[in-house]
């Protein structure tokens, strides 16, 4: 693949590729959690100021290719790529990992939003939310009978009814069991990322009948080569020098 890659991402399927990118292509982060220092390729950090200003980085940056590999959930960053990719009148390429599938002895309930989650969780008492920093903001609404624990990319302050643990994937079945277990979780809280990274939880929650309330996924725009593997993308960029 000739030319200049912008390579927006998070740091798991991303960054794989990102390491596999020489000096001319830039890898773009939000810069949430720790900037990895050992990449051939330029990082950037930061956003762009919308679709508006990523399409002027793309003209200005001279970017031939803008390749979208951000979490499924990132729905307005991939919005704004599709939308600055059309402006600047390159490709725009995607890597849409597979949702996760319910399997036998799962007990999944999807929920539309944030009003949704907070309805179905009434019955439980000691959810694990594994859904970022998004529910830091809602505190504020834990009820008397229920305590959260939160798992994020970094620890931060909870409150009286919540602890943050900071941690990240790969998580090991064994201490997604331990975890189940020390919090006696009776309900958990998820994303539907399709990531084998964080997967485990979901065994761990089949294995010991805990119901699982699932985030639905947002809808995602349209691009010009949408992928479904990390090793189809990569094959597709050809970056061998």
């Amino acid at each position: 693949m000739t030319g200049r890659i912008l390579l927006l991402g998070g740091v798991t399927e991303a960054l794989a590729l990102a390491r596999q990118l020489g000096p001319q292509h830039v890898y773009s982060l939000a810069g949430i959690g720790r900037v990895p220092q050992d990449l051939a390729c330029q990082v950037r950090v930061g956003g762009f100021g919308g679709a508006a200003g990523l399409a002027s980085y793309l003209r200005e940056a001279g970017i031939s290719l803008l390749v979208d590999a951000t979490h499924p959930y990132a729905a307005q960053i991939s919005r704004n790529a599709a939308s600055a990719a059309r402006v600047a009148g390159i490709p725009c390429w995607a890597l849409r990992r597979p949702a996760w599938q319910a399997q036998a002895g799962d007990d999944w309930r999807e929920v539309e939003d944030w009003a949704g989650l907070i309805e179905a969780l009434k019955p439980f008492c000691r959810p694990l939310f594994t859904l970022g920093r998004e529910p830091l903001q809602h505190l504020h609404e834990i009820p008397p009978g229920q305590f959260w624990t939160l798992r994020a990319l970094e620890a931060c302050p909870g409150n009286a009814r919540c602890e943050v643990i900071g941690a990240r994937g790969p998580f090991h079945i064994e201490d997604e069991r331990a975890l189940f277990q020390r919090r006696r979780v009776d309900v958990l809280i998820s994303k539907n990322s399709g990531s084998v990274a964080t997967e485990p939880k979901l065994e761990v929650a089949r294995e010991l009948g805990v119901p699982v309330l699932i985030l639905k996924r947002p809808p995602l725009p349209e691009v010009d080569r949408a992928f479904d593997s990390l090793s189809g993308l990569t094959a597709a960029l050809d970056l061998r020098e």
